[in-house]
């Protein structure tokens, strides 16, 4: 009799064990359907943001950094926090080939199709390369995503971890009714003096476009408005007549558009990113996964909302067999043109 009693006490402990269990499972989402965390919402709370207020990205290759920046009531974004990405490929400049394993630069869009909550590399948005800028330039590949797993084949990489949170803070912003992103990816953070470090470099010309809508958006914290023609980059334009600027032809009379500065705010910051960092990425500002010997590149060298930049067709990146890639000299790059 006292046999039974303990048999049957332990398997009443079972059930409700097991009971208890299954109805925890309720609470677990699959990763694209998770909740900010507490911390992130009380961060966003403490800045003045929400969760559904727009956002935007910018992404800083040599400082390996990504910025997410979010709307306030005035229409401005202010800076919520700045991730470190964990691995990018290829070296400073544009991807200008299918296949070079080289990481965009560039003003890109991200809409909700873009979003891929079913990734192989746990969660991802696909950048919108090639854009308009792109195309006119001859420039080709496809599929290149910011996404978790920390590896790079011309993608920038976070960790799983990461790359959630940002998911999710885009996620609720297009669900809050943002129609899309602007992700601004820069070699390098544009100011005055990396720009005199990489006068030299063949990409100058091409960097001096990108740092008017740096500058822009430092001076108003409001997105650039991004035209292409004549395959080069327009930014702030109004169009005489409302004409609409071809890409690959002559750009039609423009006025630039007002600046109009931000207000002085006091310095928030809430950053992921390791103390000592500095704009040479050098030793410290390696990509974080080259620390723990995942890095799929070599050391880096060291150191707007846009609305015609065309649409790109979101897809699943399909792992590629990636390999150390060299920094080609001056010299040599130019030899390999020829």
């Amino acid at each position: 009799m006292l046999r039974s009693s303990w048999v049957n006490a332990v398997i009443a402990a079972c059930v409700l064990t097991s009971v208890s269990a299954l109805g925890g499972c309720g609470q677990f989402s699959p990763p694209y359907l998770k909740p900010l965390s507490a911390q992130t919402q009380a961060l966003l709370t403490q800045k003045g943001m929400t969760a559904e207020s727009p956002v935007l990205v910018r992404i800083f290759k040599s400082e390996s950094e990504l910025e997410i920046w979010k709307a306030k009531d005035d229409g401005r974004f202010y800076h919520f926090k700045t991730y470190p990405i964990c691995d990018w490929s290829g070296t400073l400049g544009p991807k200008v080939n299918q296949g070079d394993r080289q990481t965009p630069e560039g003003f890109y869009l991200v809409s909700a199709p873009q979003m891929n909550p079913k990734s192989k590399y746990y969660l991802s948005f696909n950048l919108g390369f090639p854009n308009a800028y792109d195309r006119s330039n001859g420039r080709t590949g496809a599929d290149i995503m910011v996404h978790g797993d920390c590896k790079s084949a011309g993608c920038y990489a976070m960790t799983d971890g990461v790359v959630e949170e940002i998911y999710i803070l885009a996620r609720e912003a297009l669900a809050g009714g943002q129609q899309s992103f602007q992700v601004q990816a820069y070699p390098f953070r544009m100011t005055k003096a990396n720009m005199e470090k990489h006068k030299d470099d063949k990409w100058y010309d091409f960097w001096q476009s990108l740092r008017e809508g740096y500058d822009y958006f430092e001076i108003t914290h409001l997105p650039p408005k991004v035209d292409v023609c004549n395959k080069h980059y327009l930014i702030n334009a109004a169009f005489v007549g409302g004409a609409t600027p071809n890409p690959v032809g002559a750009c039609p009379a423009f006025q630039k558009l007002p600046v109009q500065r931000a207000p002085r705010v006091p310095l928030q910051e809430a950053s992921a990113k390791p103390q000592g960092r500095t704009a040479d990425a050098g030793f410290l500002g390696k990509p974080l996964g080259s620390w723990f010997g995942l890095s799929f590149g070599p050391p880096k060298a060291p150191v707007y909302q846009a609305f015609t930049l065309g649409p790109a067709t979101p897809a699943t990146p399909v792992p590629t067999p990636t390999k150390q890639v060299k920094v080609k000299s001056k010299a040599a790059a130019v030899t390999a043109q020829q």
